[in-house]
Formats: structure tokens, sequence, C-alpha cells
């Protein structure tokens, strides 16, 4: 995780950097940046045009162009990006797609009950011609849609229930805006009655209805009563412009924020005395200003500050968010972190897409449920400091010319998403080629995988952790009260060796009991040497009859007889085999006790059985390398409770054979603890 995360912030490093070569390309090609401003004289008509109509402010009466160059300059200053993308969005001909409404429910769920936006309904009585035409309709849809303004069509004969309770008789317009300045108010449907049916005067209907809902000041005696109130309100947008109502951005926009932002248009036309404006700070008109508690901040003054309605939803979106907000933000975070497993996964094409949607449903999982406790923490009602200390950082953050670059840098890209995802793309084949390499100079065999060989062995990870146990969740040592482990005696009726063994993890390993072997002298070597002058090459002839018919003997003979030996006993010299179910003589068993026997009785030598964990059997001879335990040898035992030299058993383990050479008891459980039996008394009866 920690990994894509870098590799995304690297991506973000890279799209800041090349945004800023695309600008230094700009200024050395053309001689200006995005930030400079244009005066509108060297402009043509129809660039002031669409200036005009980009802000929301109706030119229809002023056919000369020095009335519509005092238009755009009265309505705000003019930069070089805002004229980019207005000309851009003029070209593009995208058709801006209008909703049909099918009855009552589907036009109250989306018009009656949307509390944050406006709507324009065209209504079509039955049997009758639609108010605006065709064309004339798909103008108003292109031209309102700049806006935020929602279109659609309500089609009486589809109810007509509905229409005459509603009035609707003959066929008009209806405007949906919310009624109220709090968040989720009250919705009023307002009908159109003018009598010219055109683009023009519909839309100045519409923006004048929009417009009612911004408080509008028209002296300076307001305006001081208005800037010294404190009231709910903790961000408050100021217009200063000599204007006869807000451009339509703007009140569109104190519709998209209704409750958070509170938006005020000061008509400063018929002012005499601006006294007032310049003790607060406001020296020229048009100005934006933004007041918080923190200081006043002018809107347009850093890089990306456009007079449109894209840009200051933006900047107001980063002031004063949302939790909707917020979540977005964070699935596209998630998702293009996500993303990255694409390529940092190395192998087959199959492989990197199952990964990948296994990356996304994982990330998307814990995403919403790491946001349904934020949730509810937010609803608190002891949290309204928090809140307001979070609000608090946000303003500091995303007033500063860093937090100006990134919102420019958003809008260029999201204005251009093919090459927001070529560079994505790009990004991501060179992060593939450096893991690549990475992993090859590692020397990994998985880079070459083949898909079939990828399958295949996605295959035996499947039936291995649905058929067998998982070892992980059952670490060694754990208590159990089982005789027999019901999971064993499962597995070995129902899935023979024939099936692919499981993927154990080797974590149990250092978790086996570890120790020396060591033994206790009765007499010193001369006394050895002297009273046993023929027992040294008696012994050597003897084991090495006895290794050579071990040699000639059947191995699996050879385990499954001695995991019956538990203990040997010394009776009279001779050591007996003594079975964990009961007592016994085979010939592994007889062997280890004649070549005990000798060792013993050439040096005198018993095991100190008392260094040995209680729970494993005694025995002097590993099976895995059948040669006996020198002294000071290291030794390991397994849960069943046999005993191994500890590189022989480890050698074994690690082969993959996670079970006991003589009993195939699994290593990984553990069994019931062994008890030895008490031993015989040596000494003959009386």
């Amino acid at each position: 995780m920690w990994v894509k995360l870098c590799c995304l912030l690297l991506y973000f490093l890279a799209l800041f950097v090349l945004a800023r070569v695309f600008e230094a390309v700009a200024w050395y090609e053309s001689g200006f940046l995005a930030t400079q401003l244009v005066d509108p004289v060297a402009l043509s008509f129809r660039k002031l045009r669409t200036i005009l109509e980009c802000r929301g402010l109706g030119h229809s009466g002023l056919p000369e162009k020095k009335d519509v160059r005092e238009l755009v300059e009265k309505s705000g200053d003019l930069m070089e990006g805002e004229l980019y993308s207005a000309l851009k969005e003029e070209e593009a001909s995208e058709s801006v797609s209008s909703t049909n409404f099918s009855g009552e429910m589907h036009f109250y769920e989306l018009v009656e009950d949307t509390k944050d936006g406006i709507w324009l309904v065209q209504v079509i009585a039955n049997d009758r011609s639609p108010l605006v035409g065709k064309v004339h309709w798909e103008k108003m849809v292109k031209k309102v849609s700049r806006f935020g303004i929602r279109t659609g069509t309500f089609n009486c004969s589809s109810d007509p229930r509905y229409c005459k309770r509603r009035g609707w008789l003959k066929s008009t317009l209806i405007m949906s805006v919310p009624q109220t300045s709090t968040s989720k108010g009250k919705v009023m449907l307002k009908e159109y009655s003018g009598r010219k049916i055109e683009v023009e005067h519909i839309f100045k209907w519409i923006t004048a209805h929009a417009a009612s809902r911004i408080k509008t000041i028209y002296n300076s005696e307001h305006l001081k009563a208005e800037w010294n109130k404190s009231d709910q309100y903790r961000v408050k947008i100021y217009l200063f412009a000599n204007l006869d109502q807000p451009p339509a951005f703007f009140s569109a926009l104190s519709v998209k924020f209704t409750g958070r932002v509170e938006f005020i248009f000061v008509n400063v036309e018929n002012w005499d005395n601006k006294s007032y404006m310049a003790e607060i700070g406001i020296y020229k008109t048009p100005s934006y200003i933004l007041r918080t508690p923190e200081g006043i901040y002018r809107y347009g003054n850093n890089t990306g500050e456009f007079i449109s309605l894209r840009a200051m939803d933006s900047f107001l979106r980063s002031l004063q968010p949302e939790v909707n907000d917020l979540f977005v933000l964070s699935l596209v975070l998630v998702n293009l972190m996500a993303w990255m497993d694409l390529f940092i996964t190395q192998g087959a094409t199959i492989k990197r897409f199952v990964v990948l949607i296994s990356t996304l449903g994982t990330y998307n999982s814990l995403l919403i449920i790491s946001w349904l406790p934020v949730l509810g923490f937010l609803q608190l009602p002891y949290l309204d400091s928090f809140y307001e200390y979070s609000l608090k950082l946000f303003r500091y953050s995303n007033t500063t010319t860093l937090a100006s670059w990134v919102r420019a840098d958003w809008m260029f890209y999201s204005s251009h998403p093919a090459l927001f995802l070529s560079t994505y793309l790009g990004h991501g084949l060179l992060i593939d080629y450096f893991e690549k390499k990475r992993r090859r100079n590692n020397n990994m065999d998985e880079v070459n995988a083949n898909n079939l060989e990828w399958l295949s062995s996605l295959w035996d990870w499947y039936t291995s952790y649905l058929f067998h146990p998982i070892a992980s969740f059952q670490h060694f040592p754990f208590d159990s009260d089982w005789d027999e482990d019901p999971d064993l005696f499962l597995e070995r009726l129902a899935f023979p060796d024939l099936w692919l063994h499981p993927l154990i993890p080797t974590d149990y390993i250092k978790n086996l009991p570890m120790w020396r072997f060591q033994c206790l002298s009765a007499h010193s070597d001369e006394e050895m040497l002297e009273t046993f002058p023929d027992s040294e090459s008696d012994s050597d002839s003897e084991n090495k009859e006895v290794f050579s018919s071990d040699r000639e003997g059947s191995e699996d003979d050879e385990l499954s007889a001695f995991h019956r030996c538990s203990e040997g006993e010394r009776r009279g010299g001779v050591e007996a085999c003594s079975c964990a179910s009961h007592s016994c003589h085979h010939e592994p068993c007889e062997r280890q006790a004649r070549s005990y026997s000798s060792y013993s009785s050439a040096g005198d030598l018993e095991p100190d059985w008392s260094a040995w964990p209680s729970d494993m059997l005694h025995c002097t001879e590993c099976v895995v390398c059948l040669e006996n335990f020198a002294k000071g040898c290291l030794l390991m035992g397994l849960p069943c409770g046999h005993v191994f030299h500890q590189n022989c058993i480890m050698k074994w383990l690690a082969g993959g054979r996670h079970c006991c050479p003589v009993c195939r008891w699994a290593s990984y459980k553990k069994k019931q603890p062994y008890t030895h039996p008490q031993p015989l008394s040596s000494e003959p009866p009386s």
C-alpha cells in the first residue's frame, strides 16, 4: 500500500511539473501567461460576446462593441486563461442531454426533491405543441447548462392527472428554485409568463429569479451594518460592481452553496460617498471579496482565479467543503492508488488484472467501511468546535499560492481528460519498467511466467486452501483436548498424497523445541580402558553390522516400526523397547537397543533424560540420517514427540514435507502430550 501511495504522490508531482512546463511553453510561444490581464479594447466583438455569455450577462440590447466592452469591464477583470477557456468551450460542439420525465414520481424525485440546484422544465400539454421549438430549446439547454442549470421535458400525455392537478392546461416553462436560504429547504415552482418566446428573454427571466435570492445592498449605511453583523454564516462573498443585477454564474453559485456560503451583491452604481469602502479595503470595482473569520481575501489575484462558474466553484469547494466532496475526493485518490497495482504487479497479464480487481474491491470496501464511523462521529452534537477548527484549517491552507496552483492544474487536467489518462498510463509504464528491472536483478523467476503457468499456480493455491487446513490460523503451540485431530483424520480419508500439498507457512518451525544431547558419565576413561579392553572393538563390529542391516532394510518399514518405540529401560545391561500403546520388541527397536547397549558398555555413559522436554519420546538415534546422537549435538522435537537431529529435520521440513518422518503427524499441529511410564526397579527381588 505504501509503495502505491508513493507512486501516486510521484505522479501528482509529475503533473505539477508538467503544468509548469506547459505554462513556460505558452509564454515562450505567445509571450503571455494565463494570469495576465487582457485589455478588452483589443478583443473582437465575437470574443467579447463569448465572455459575456460565459459570465451570464445579457447583451441582446447592446449592438455596439463599446457597450459590450464596458459591460465586460463592469463584471470583472479578464485574464488570458479565462479567454482561452471561453473560446475552447464555444468551439466544443458537445450536445447536452435533457431529461424526459416519465411521470409524477420521476418529476418529484429529480425536481421537487432537489434542494441545491435549479431546474428548467418544458411542460407539453395534451394535444398541444411545445412552447419553445426544438431548435430554440436546444440552444436554451446549451446556454443554461454552463451555469449548472438542469433541463427536462414533461409530456402531460404520460401523466394527465398530475398535469390537471398542477393546472398545466397549456404548454409552458417551469423553473424550480430553492425558496429559503437554508440547506435542504423548500423548492418553489415558477411559471414563465412572458410573451416573447426567445432564448435571451427566457434567460433574463431565469437570471432575474435566481438573483432575487441574493442579498443586495444599495447604500453605504446598509453595507456598514451588514459588514459588522455576525450571523450563522462564517464565510461571505461580496461582489462590488456597477451592474443592474449580479452575473448568472454568481446567482447559480448562491444556489449551489446554500447554507454554506452567503452571497451578497453590492450595487455601487449610484453611490456618491465611497469612504466606507475605502475603510474596509475596497478601492476599485468590480471586486470579489471573500470575508472569513480569519480575514479578507481578494478573489482574482492568484493563479486560476477566473471570473467564471467553474473557477469560483472550485475555489469555494476547497474553502467550505461538504462531507460528500471529501468522500468523492477520497474515492478518486483510493482508486488511482489501486490502479497502480496493474503496473507494480509483475508476471502474466491475467495475474495483473486478477490482482487489480482484488485490490479495487479491497480498497473500496475498506474506504466505505472507514467512512461509516466518520459519518456517525460527525453527527455528534459535541463536535461543533472540532468541525469549526477543521474548516479553519481548510481556509488557511487553501488561500495560499500553492493551493491556487493546485486548483488551476485540477481545472486544466479535468478539461483535458485525454492528457490526464495518457500521463497516468505513461507513469504506470515507467513503474512497470523499473519494477521489472529490479526483479530481474534480484533473480526472480516470476517475471517471465506466462498466463497458463500462473493460472496453474492459482489453482494450486485455491485447492490447497479449499481442501486443506490453513496452518497460519493454527500456530504451534496451541492447547487442545482432542486425542486425535479430526481435520487430520478427514484429510487422510478424503485426500491421499496424490492431491496437491497445502501451502503451509514455515513460521511455526521457530517454535519447535530444541536442546543438546547430554550424557551422564559413571567412570573415568582409564578405568573404562582397563575394565573393558575388548569392548571397543566388539562395539565397533556390532555397530557396523547394525548399520549394514539398516541399509538393507526398507526405510518405510523402519520408520513405521520406530514410532512405536517410546523409551528404553535398562534391565541387566540390555535395553528393552516400550511402545506408546503397548510393550513390544520390534526389529528397529532391538537394533537400537543393541547399539545403545554396546555404546553404554563401552563408555559407561547414560543419556541425561532430565534435559529433554517432558513431552518428547526418549531415543538415541535419528531415523532421518540413521545415526546415533553424539554428545553435544543439537536436537529438535516435533509435536508428536519424536526427536531428530536439528539439521536433518530442518531439511525434511524445508522440502515441503510438513509431517513427522515416523508417524506422519502434522508438524504444525499440537498433539496431546505423551506421558512416560514409570521405570521398573533394576534391583532383583529379595
